[in-house]
């Protein structure tokens, strides 16, 4: 038989553990939400666009690269980019272009009109083709 002391003691500690499997569980689905919000495709269109502008801003950092491109009517845009090994394999480097240079992105914008952000599946600077994605680009 056991005292109540021990019974206490082994109530607390399984109340516990049950509060920090709560707390582990909760902030694994809120994290597993944003990285599927943010990775892979399903927040894209699935039809493609062309964004024509310049770019402001070259970041290569991971998780991918992303460009800060003003368009004609002067709204900014996010555009990302490939993983840093797979931009790299496109010929996409943080030398290939600067801010002020002319760029076309054929991408899949977000689902949600108010935001101007794309993934880019080919970008051109001065001509010259960087496909990202090969396998997804389709003629519009």
């Amino acid at each position: 038989m056991h005292t109540p002391e021990v019974i206490t003691a082994r109530s607390r500690f399984s109340g516990l553990r049950v509060l920090i499997l709560a707390a582990l569980a909760t902030s694994a689905a809120a994290l597993g939400q944003r990285a599927v919000a943010h990775h892979g495709w399903a927040w894209a269109e699935d039809q493609q666009s062309t964004l024509t502008g310049t770019i402001q801003s070259i970041s290569m950092a991971a998780p991918h690269p992303t460009l800060q491109v003003t368009d004609g009517s002067g709204a900014m845009w996010q555009v990302d980019l490939g993983n840093p090994s797979q931009t790299a394999r496109s010929g996409f480097t943080g030398e290939t272009a600067k801010a002020g240079d002319a760029i076309t992105v054929l991408g899949n914008r977000n689902r949600d009109q108010e935001r101007k952000h794309m993934k880019a599946v080919r970008i051109t600077i001065a001509g010259k083709d960087y496909d990202l994605y090969p396998e997804r680009i389709r003629a519009n």
